[in-house]
């Protein structure tokens, strides 16, 4: 500890902690059809609350249908036109990007990841709100997921 720190400041003084844009981790969850890149983890970075990272969804992929558990997940569309993919009173919802377009996906509910390109990857930042990369893969996006289910009958009855 310098000279200029006390024990009660010492929390402020942290190193800041650097990931290079080649320095991207592939060891986190993935899911078929994309490939996440983990930046800023509990494991990587020592953060508690937050991970971030970038997906790539190559041109004509859909990605298998998931969720992030408990995590809210901010999308930023840094290029390509990614689809995403849920379900809204049964039906299926499609929200069509464009680079520089932000998606807020809530925790546990189910949706997927299209490039309807046939020759543009599609890039993405991602921001949780956990401090590691949450991923579920489920069957379809009507599968069962009892925790969202929770929420929805908690929401109702408030």
């Amino acid at each position: 500890m310098s000279s200029h720190q006390d024990e009660g400041t010492a929390a402020w003084h942290r190193d800041l902690q650097h990931t290079q844009h080649d320095q991207l981790s592939e060891e986190t969850t993935q899911t078929p059809g994309m490939r996440r890149f983990e930046a800023i983890s509990g494991k990587r970075s020592g953060s508690s609350k937050i991970w971030m990272g970038k997906n790539h969804v190559g041109p004509g992929l859909v990605s298998a249908d998931h969720h992030h558990g408990e995590a809210e997940t901010g999308i930023y569309v840094v290029s390509g036109h990614p689809v995403f993919v849920f379900l809204e009173n049964d039906e299926e919802k499609r929200i069509e990007t464009e680079p520089g377009d932000y998606v807020y996906v809530p925790p546990y509910v189910p949706h997927r990841e299209e490039n309807p390109s046939e020759d543009e990857e599609a890039v993405v930042v991602l921001a949780r709100s956990t401090q590691e990369g949450i991923v579920v893969n489920l069957p379809s996006l009507r599968a069962a997921v009892p925790e969202l289910d929770e929420l929805i009958a908690e929401a109702g009855s408030s």
